[in-house]
């Protein structure tokens, strides 16, 4: 269920008409990481989540939610931003308290046009679900697997993404009340990274992604792939192929010459493993380990193959069993 209340979560508003920022803002509106994206994309990857685990249901429903209260926020800042350009205001006189003094609607409007010709050919000066470019918001930007470690991943991803895109965006208007918007929708996308960080911390094992746990024969390889000319950086000390790997606490094996090791193994097939304290049956035993847990707890959380219902309304506060309903 979900309602709408008027007020906007945050006070939007703009100092004066900018028609060039407006065709920005629509990166956030229908852009691959905008409001939309994420809310359409927190609200898929719920559903996976609704009957095993309800509490990360709740929390992506309702950052879900928030996004598409952001989405209204530049929505709202878009149509603010483009004031003068909508059909509704061209019956007003020349000038208006809102633009300041001596502001030429026509020179406005011609602009805007200037600027993005979907403003006037299409949306008659409102927001539409494009990016700044005018490609027009797909499914594609959407990422749910299924898995809630490689959601959350997604997530974190997405979430960077958004927050740099609106960091960008600051440096290209000079209004005080559009960067007060910006600054806070920039903020929400850090509260929701921890959020989703958080949530992942609650999920253990969460690393490798999903349920195979990784072969620990290739689990620690960096191969040099690169042929640097005189003088170019030496990477063989780097933390990410010498000493302890991240996640798996596994020494990082240097290998200079990938094509001699492939040729020396088989293809690899015959390499030792290296560097680590797992085995092959090790992993093979955490695999179906970790498969039975994962796979029980969705499958205990199901009712069972017959008939089944997403919300027991009986059980909500304030309802006893089978009360009835009063009709109006």
């Amino acid at each position: 269920m979900f309602y709408h209340s008027k007020e906007l979560h945050f006070k939007a508003r703009v100092s004066r008409p900018d028609a060039r920022f407006a065709s920005l803002m629509l990166e956030q509106f229908g852009g691959g990481n905008g409001e939309l994206s994420a809310s359409m994309q927190y609200f898929v990857q719920a559903f996976a989540c609704h009957n095993p685990y309800p509490d990360k249901y709740d929390m992506l429903m309702d950052i879900a939610a928030e996004e598409l209260g952001h989405l209204e926020i530049v929505g709202a800042t878009i149509q603010m931003l483009l004031a003068g350009v909508n059909g509704n205001m061209k019956d007003a006189v020349e000038t208006n308290d809102v633009f300041g003094e001596k502001f030429c609607k026509d020179d406005f409007i011609h602009s805007a046009f200037c600027v993005n010709p979907q403003f006037g050919t299409i949306s008659a000066g409102g927001p539409m679900l494009v990016n700044s470019a005018g490609a027009p918001w797909q499914a594609t930007y959407i990422n749910a697997n299924g898995d809630l470690t490689v959601d959350l991943r997604s997530n974190l991803a997405s979430e960077s993404r958004a927050k740099i895109v609106y960091e960008y965006l600051m440096q290209f208007t000079d209004d005080k009340w559009v960067l007060d918007t910006l600054n806070y929708l920039m903020t929400r996308e850090v509260a929701h990274y921890q959020q989703f960080e958080a949530a992942l911390c609650t999920i253990r094992p969460n690393f490798p992604p999903g349920v195979l746990q990784s072969d620990p024969r290739y689990s620690n390889l960096y191969s040099n792939h690169s042929a640097g000319c005189e003088g170019s950086a030496d990477t063989t000390s780097a933390p990410w192929c010498k000493g302890e790997s991240t996640q798996l606490h596994e020494q990082w094996q240097y290998v200079d010459n990938p094509r001699e090791q492939v040729l020396a193994t088989d293809g690899l097939t015959e390499l030792k493993v290296t560097g680590s304290d797992r085995t092959l049956a090790s992993v093979r035993t955490a695999d179906r380990k970790l498969a039975r847990e994962r796979s029980g707890e969705i499958r205990r959380a199901v009712t069972g193959e017959g008939a089944q219902e997403w919300c027991d309304y009986e059980r909500q506060p304030g309802r006893t069993k089978r009360q009835p309903v009063e009709q109006h």
